[in-house]
């Protein structure tokens, strides 16, 4: 029985230590997924403890989700489309702009980012216009199950004649107005990018040296992991896959539009969520831009808004259209599946699909 408890010890002993072993070699990553305006959120966290990383993480999710309640535009904080007393801050001022017709007060957050919104719309001549959130609602792009949508040639005529923009709203003292009734905010081309600097500039106050968030395909970097810089993978618009793949290192972010998330099939149509202000239909001509943005104050918010105009654009034109906004590292899809790629962007990019590249007809542009 002696011999028989000290084998046992022994064994139990042995356990332990390869346990220890085991935890020592455990890569110091932490992983942590929500889902948050409408999209996955990915957050990782390299080199700090679990609860400490655990901790972070909450904190960033939660402000996410603050921020998600705050700028929805069309559902209220109880998840119904109705209810004004607990309609997001956005409703409220798309109700007194439909309505009122009179100034409202605003809080100092929402300030900032309109106004931050309308410098780029501006920049980008009307092709980022966060003003035209009904056009966005007639196609049946605002709301959480989308399905075939009855395509009102009439009413998309109408609101394109009213030239709904962000040149229309007035902010001043802390108020916004409305001089166009037909404004109608929906920040979902902006809120991403933001909410990626905020999680930055929160994880750099408590000294967190790697981290990589990812918010539905909108990315940004801290750090890098491990001995190696972050990879991250490019989707390819037709299959669930990565075409490419490239290193994202500390304080650049990579954002990518494409017509393959929300969108819906009419008459062998693809009809995605991303629509020309200019026409009022959404754009058909391309499948998918990814921009790469270096470090900078607001790289994430470029990496959200700045993929918009050069989607929009027509081919001839998108280089224009990357050129408004800074735009050196870009990659264009179109319907065709031919890519137009900056010489910057490729040669930061490594192909994974070897057919798509040789059948891709890779063009270089400028910048």
């Amino acid at each position: 029985m002696r011999k028989k408890s000290l084998l046992t010890l022994a064994i139990l002993a042995l356990m332990a230590i390869t346990a220890i072993a085991i935890n020592a070699n455990k890569e110091p990553l932490y992983h942590a997924q929500s889902y948050v305006f409408g999209t996955l959120v990915d957050i990782s966290i390299y080199g700090e403890s679990d609860a400490h990383a655990s901790a972070l993480a909450n904190q960033i999710l939660q402000d996410f989700q603050q921020l998600h309640h705050q700028l929805h535009a069309w559902k209220n904080n109880l998840g119904h489309q109705t209810r004004q007393d607990s309609a997001s801050e956005l409703i409220r001022v798309n109700t007194a702009f439909s309505t009122s017709h009179q100034p409202v007060k605003i809080s100092p957050l929402l300030t900032k980012l309109l106004s931050d919104a309308q410098a780029l719309s501006i920049r980008s001549e009307g092709l980022f216009n966060p003003a035209i959130g009904h056009l966005i609602s007639t196609w049946g792009f605002q709301q959480d199950n989308f399905g075939v949508s009855k395509i009102d040639a009439e009413q998309i005529q109408a609101l394109v004649k009213a030239n709904p923009s962000m040149s229309d709203i007035s902010l001043q003292n802390g108020e916004v107005y409305s001089k166009n009734p037909w404004i109608k905010l929906d920040l979902g081309g902006y809120a991403k990018g933001y909410a990626l600097d905020l999680a930055v500039q929160f994880l750099r106050a408590q000294q967190v040296q790697h981290a990589l968030i990812n918010i539905g395909g909108n990315i940004i970097a801290i750090g890098q992991h491990g001995s190696k810089p972050w990879r991250v993978g490019i989707q390819h618009p037709r299959q669930p896959a990565a075409i490419a793949t490239l290193d994202l290192h500390d304080g650049w972010a990579i954002g990518t539009s494409g017509d393959y998330q929300r969108y819906f099939m009419l008459d062998g149509k693809r009809y995605c969520h991303i629509i020309d202000p200019r026409t009022g239909y959404p754009v058909q001509h391309t499948q998918a831009v990814t921009v790469l943005i270096p470090p900078q104050p607001h790289a994430g918010v470029l990496s959200d808004v700045a993929s918009k105009p050069i989607f929009i654009e027509t081919e001839d034109k998108k280089s224009h259209a990357a050129e408004l906004l800074g735009i050196t590292h870009y990659m264009v899809i179109d319907q065709n599946a031919n890519v137009l790629i900056t010489k910057n962007m490729a040669q930061k990019i490594e192909w994974l699909d070897e057919k798509f590249k040789r059948n891709a007809h890779v063009k270089f542009i400028t910048p």
